[in-house]
């Protein structure tokens, strides 16, 4: 087997020199503060069983889709769950990626033209910076929920371009935190400009259902278009962009990743409709995990860390400067038994590095208090 082109393998070292190699971890019985699995729907058993019944009394027999949706793979639970899902979230029409990935690829490739510009959060996710990438528009960061700092872009940018949209997400996946989004509808309405919001952390997590924070705080008709991911609360695999009817046709035609990929199975899609229809009905799991974040973000109070950036959200971040100081720290927790993940740089920016606690459901209180204490332990006597 050919050796990497040196290029590539000088890359690799500077990750190892950095102390930032990504590896691939293994399946562990560690105390659960690392998945995205916020309300534990991935190992629900009504869910399954569920998904198991629709398909036998609906005599679906079917290991794949065989082809794209405009080819051979438009099975009919596409239209069933795709109404079902803008029914939820009060939207005109829902349309299913296969992934979180593929749908901000999709709609950012392809929606701003050339002569549009985009004003995006300087934190927003990889998948929105790749498709922003390969779209004609021109596009320009602002500063991380700072509202004068788009303002002042917006004014600049508005007369100049044919469309401006303003991107953000609900819930930010690194920190945890949130923009003001009433205050970012109302500005875009304002100013004619076509608001997006990413809604991948926050659908499970906020609003009555889980439907996400902005239905929580009635803005979505003030919303150019959402995207909501399933990989997360919902705890399957997938995601839609809701929007108008008219900019599902225009995706269903010209989003490269929807068009040119296979179908998911219609077990998949059967998963997705069960899911949606439990967090529909059930508010167990959902109120269970509001009671956990409070309680955690007393703990923290409590154990006087400072370190922790503020969020309601199911993402709790301790900044620890230095990607061998949080590996360390990481490390020593996985040796106590919690799976809790440091995120280094590059990912987030040099000094940021931080812990990531994601928070369930199913952890308890003794779990969220033995987790905080040693970590206040190994910061004070590293």
């Amino acid at each position: 087997m050919k050796s990497l082109p040196k290029s590539l393998s000088d890359k690799l070292d500077e990750r190892i020199n950095a102390n930032a190699l990504r590896l691939l971890g293994n399946d562990n019985a560690l105390v659960d503060f690392s998945s995205n699995d916020y309300l534990g729907l991935s190992i629900s058993k009504d869910i399954f069983d569920g998904v198991h019944d629709y398909l036998i009394q609906n005599s679906i027999i079917s290991n794949g889709s065989t082809g794209s949706r405009l080819i051979s793979g438009n099975h009919n639970l596409y239209e069933i769950t795709e109404r079902a899902i803008a029914n939820f979230h009060n939207a005109e029409s829902a349309l299913i990626f296969n992934s979180g990935y593929d749908a901000n690829v999709g709609f950012f490739s392809s929606v701003p033209q050339k002569g549009d510009v985009v004003l995006y959060d300087e934190y927003i996710h990889a998948s929105i910076r790749d498709g922003v990438r390969l779209s004609n528009a021109a596009a320009y960061k602002y500063p991380h929920n700072d509202i004068e700092a788009l303002k002042s872009l917006i004014l600049r940018y508005r007369d100049k371009a044919n469309e401006v949209y303003v991107v953000t997400e609900s819930v930010f996946s690194m920190d945890g935190d949130s923009p003001n989004l009433n205050a970012l509808a109302i500005i875009c309405a304002d100013n004619n400009c076509r608001l997006v919001v990413d809604e991948a952390h926050a659908l499970g997590v906020f609003g009555q259902k889980g439907e996400g924070l902005i239905q929580s705080i009635q803005v979505q008709d003030k919303v150019f278009a959402r995207i909501m991911t399933f990989g997360k609360g919902l705890g399957c695999h997938g995601a839609a962009i809701l929007g108008s009817a008219a900019l599902r046709s225009y995706l269903i035609n010209f989003a490269r990743s929807f068009i040119y990929t296979t179908a998911l199975p219609p077990h998949a899609l059967a998963t997705i409709f069960m899911a949606y229809k439990y967090l529909a009905t059930s508010v167990l799991e959902k109120e269970t995990l509001t009671n956990n974040i409070e309680f955690f973000r007393h703990q923290v109070k409590k154990n006087e860390l400072t370190s922790f950036i503020e969020s309601n959200s199911a993402i709790h971040c301790a900044v620890i400067a230095g990607n061998e100081k949080v590996k360390k720290v990481a490390a020593s927790l996985q040796q106590e038994g919690f799976s809790v993940k440091a995120i280094l740089s590059p990912t987030v920016p040099q000094g940021q590095e931080r812990l990531r606690f994601c928070l369930h459901a199913y952890n308890t209180k003794e779990q969220v208090t033995q987790v905080l204490k040693l970590l206040a332990n190994f910061l004070l006597y590293p």
